[in-house]
């Protein structure tokens, strides 16, 4: 009442009725029943559509980003895949990472676990942060030579083995660093595939310049995988097709702004290659910050972000520390490659997301 001025409009009723207070106390209590009512019907339409995408949010953070986007808070409900919450640059302020991501939008967020000590920890997370937190758990490429004791397999099974772990990785090959040799990544990731088929979660895997063994590796287990996802995907157009020919899952994250390659991930969305139902979007922080202002990105798909998206890329990310609330901005730039509205890759991102992870609605 108090918004639009209680005594203006309690006086205004008393002009037209006589001046009668008793009636103007059984309008104000027929009113209140009323705005009650309303609010009943509101819950009841949210709790059976609550597996909507789209929403109208405000927060008090959102109200103080611009005088003129007041009244326009529509907001994509997205899940961020690949989010790497446990690197120290979050030390310091997690809680506030975490809530910007919900303030914009990001409903739930992975965070991938790269060896033993970092899935441990990023399944702690999991238990401060339950309904927002999944993890994953696995052991990246380049960390491959650390994996040398059978109980830090156990240990890494365990992990795997909880709820709140929803993906087995982040596994996979790399051949453009040195850190590993091949035959140990082959050897690691072999080992990480066969836990992904016995404990039936998805793999999360990670591949540069090493398409060719990866796909040899994951043909000897077809069909015992659950799915497949290829996470921070920043391949060709053949390397995005031959996954997709697989039925794998494609992760795409802010590279695509880095991206100016004829045959790369840009062409593979403006040729609508990727089909939305193998799409998945991610931040992959603190890394694949997504510039915005690159030069040779499209004008159409500059004008496809809205000025709430990017406020919150510029206000609260770095190219040193990308954050989950950039995801947003990730999706409308998908979605202007795609030529797809940004509702429609939300709706269709989120919803792989919680099919192939089991997330929780």
């Amino acid at each position: 009442m108090s918004k639009y001025g209680k005594n203006s409009i309690e006086n205004s009723f008393k002009y037209k009725h006589g001046g009668s207070s008793v009636r103007w106390a059984i309008f104000s209590a027929s009113l209140k029943n009323f705005e009650a009512y309303l609010a009943s019907v509101f819950d009841t339409i949210y709790k059976h559509h609550k597996t909507s995408f789209l929403k109208f949010r405000m927060t008090s953070e959102e109200t103080q980003i611009s005088e003129h986007l007041k009244g326009c808070y529509e907001n994509l409900i997205v899940i961020d895949i690949g989010a790497n919450l446990t690197n120290k640059k979050y030390g310091r302020d997690l809680d506030s990472v975490i809530q910007r991501a919900k303030d914009a939008g990001v409903q739930k967020i992975m965070v991938t676990g790269t060896s033993v000590k970092n899935s441990k920890e990023a399944l702690r997370l999991t238990r401060l942060y339950p309904g927002t937190i999944y993890s994953t758990a696995g052991v990246h490429p380049h960390d491959a030579k650390s994996m040398v004791e059978e109980e830090m397999w156990t240990e890494l099974r365990q992990i795997a083995a909880a709820p709140e772990c929803v993906a087995v990785g982040e596994c996979g090959l790399n051949y453009t660093k040195d850190f590993s040799e091949p035959q140990v990544q082959r050897a690691v990731f072999k080992r990480q595939v066969e836990m992904a088929c016995q404990l039936g979660k998805p793999l999360f895997v990670h591949e540069k310049e090493a398409q060719e063994d990866l796909l040899k590796i994951l043909d000897e287990h077809a069909g015992r995988l659950s799915s497949v996802v290829v996470h921070s995907f920043t391949g060709s157009v053949d390397q995005g097709l031959k996954y997709i020919e697989k039925g794998f899952f494609l992760g795409i994250t802010g590279y695509i702004c880095k991206d100016k390659s004829d045959g790369g991930i840009r062409r593979l969305l403006s040729e609508r290659a990727l089909p939305l139902d193998k799409l998945l979007v991610e931040t992959d922080s603190p890394f694949m910050y997504p510039n915005m202002r690159a030069s040779k990105l499209p004008l159409h798909v500059k004008d496809s972000l809205t000025e709430r998206s990017m406020n919150f890329v510029n206000r609260y990310c770095t190219f040193q520390r990308n954050e989950p609330c950039a995801l947003p901005a990730v999706v409308e730039l998908v979605a202007g490659f795609l030529g797809e509205k940004p509702e429609d890759v939300a709706l269709a991102t989120a919803f792989n997301a919680l099919k192939i992870f089991g997330l929780s609605q």
